[in-house]
């Protein structure tokens, strides 16, 4: 196969089965990931809808990284903005369909499963290089930009700066907000180099 055909695959797949996380993620009620608590708490002080606003932020974010990164911005991107929100409601849907009302055991091994399948389709289509989410472009343009910094502990500050913010707006965060700002910088960074660049390029670079 291709080097672009594979990178067209690692894109689709990798946002799709992203999409699909973020509904498991929902499903699991132990907390919001970092951005949606960083959202969540700047949309409290606006009069708007979360949807509108949210649509809105990521308008604004996508605006800087095009003159920031624009290599950053393609196929995952549009993907991100327009399918991965449906694909994450479809998710949530299934599982409340199959299993209401879960327990504690249950929505902790669901948190669990959504944030590792979350960063396995993250190096999949970061990876790819083909775009990516307007969140996910800032860690990745300060690897780019600053090569001493690790991408890992990057992500980890990013992370944690959204949440401090949201926090301090009053937005509310519980166990998965605080296990995603820790590892999924390392668990990314572990799957780009095991699965994701081999899967590109052929081999480990």
């Amino acid at each position: 196969m291709k080097e672009l055909h594979r990178r067209i695959l690692m894109t689709v797949l990798g946002v799709s089965v992203a999409g699909l996380s973020v509904g498991i993620f929902s499903y699991s009620d132990l907390g919001l990931d970092p951005f949606q608590v960083f959202a969540h708490g700047v949309w409290g002080l606006t009069p708007i809808g979360f949807g509108t606003f949210y649509a809105i932020l990521n308008a604004v974010m996508l605006v800087v990284i095009f003159f920031v990164n624009r290599r950053k911005i393609g196929l995952g991107t549009v993907i991100n903005l327009f399918l991965i929100g449906y694909l994450a409601e479809f998710m949530e849907w299934c599982l409340d369909r199959l299993h209401p009302n879960p327990g504690f055991a249950l929505r902790l091994a669901a948190l669990f499963t959504a944030v590792v399948i979350m960063c396995f389709a993250s190096a999949l289509y970061m990876t790819a290089d083909m775009g990516i989410s307007t969140y996910d472009a800032v860690a990745v343009t300060i690897d780019e930009r600053v090569p001493k910094w690790k991408f890992k502990y990057i992500r980890i500050a990013t992370d944690l700066i959204c949440v401090v913010i949201g926090g301090l707006l009053g937005a509310t965060f519980g166990l998965g907000t605080i296990i995603t700002a820790f590892f999924m910088g390392p668990l990314i960074s572990f799957f780009n180099h095991t699965v994701a660049e081999p899967l590109r390029y052929g081999k480990k670079k």
